[in-house]
């Protein structure tokens, strides 16, 4: 990646905050110690930061020079994953916040590194928007008690969840079997059925002594953005 695409990346960055409402040119400019005209002009393409310039905007943004990176690039420069050879690839074992927010999984986050089988895996479909393809792709989870428990028989506390982090779509995978979710809820992974009104996310759970969630969709936003991913193999410990 060119230097000159970080600063594209930075200018996106921050309409994408002043469009969402979260700070103003103005505010901006103030922060930074700039002038209005010279933080517009940034976002207008019409001059560029200094070195100086761009980290304090960074700074004040409270991002990094890594928020400026393209994932994709990253994934093919950093691959964190040994490299497989024959017929089977592996797959990264984490904590489920982790498998919620993290669009890349880094060498500290993981907890341990299972092999799966390449033709099994090549032969899942994804489905997903371009923002969730970003991700990578496949994470394994361990479920706690209570997740566990929720959707027992189908699992239990300590089963291995393998999650398709590029299938985010409601479709049904398989006819009218219903699809098993991994959820964001409040950072962590909530493995529920999901069901979606037009306005909210109804999370429910197989076994039925557990409640069913509900999550309201926000103004802009789409089921998606809170779909983890599609759980599609689940191992239990016997």
């Amino acid at each position: 990646m060119k230097f000159s695409n970080l600063k594209d990346n930075l200018r996106r960055a921050v309409l994408r905050k002043i469009e969402a409402g979260e700070i103003t040119g103005q505010r901006l400019a103030q922060l930074t110690g700039f002038q209005q005209a010279h933080i517009s002009n940034f976002l207008n393409r019409k001059r560029s930061l200094s070195l100086e310039g761009l980290d304090k905007v960074l700074s004040v943004e409270k991002m990094s020079i890594l928020d400026l990176l393209d994932p994709n690039e990253i994934n093919k420069r950093a691959s964190i994953v040994p490299p497989t050879e024959g017929d089977f690839e592996s797959v990264l074992l984490v904590d489920s916040p982790v498998a919620a927010t993290s669009d890349l999984v880094t060498n500290e986050q993981v907890k341990d590194i299972l092999k799966f089988k390449k033709a099994f895996l090549k032969r899942l479909r994804a489905d997903s928007s371009k923002a969730a393809q970003a991700r990578h792709r496949f994470v394994l989870i361990k479920l706690d008690a209570h997740e566990g428990m929720s959707m027992f028989p189908r699992t239990l506390p300590g089963a291995t969840l393998l999650i398709d982090r590029h299938y985010t779509s409601l479709k049904p995978y398989r006819g009218s079997e219903q699809n098993m979710y991994a959820v964001n809820v409040e950072g962590k992974c909530a493995i529920k059925y999901v069901e979606f009104d037009g306005t909210h996310l109804v999370l429910r759970p197989h076994n039925s002594a557990y409640p069913i969630n509900v999550l309201q969709v926000e103004e802009g936003k789409a089921p998606a953005d809170y779909i983890v991913g599609r759980v599609c193999h689940i191992a239990i410990e016997s």
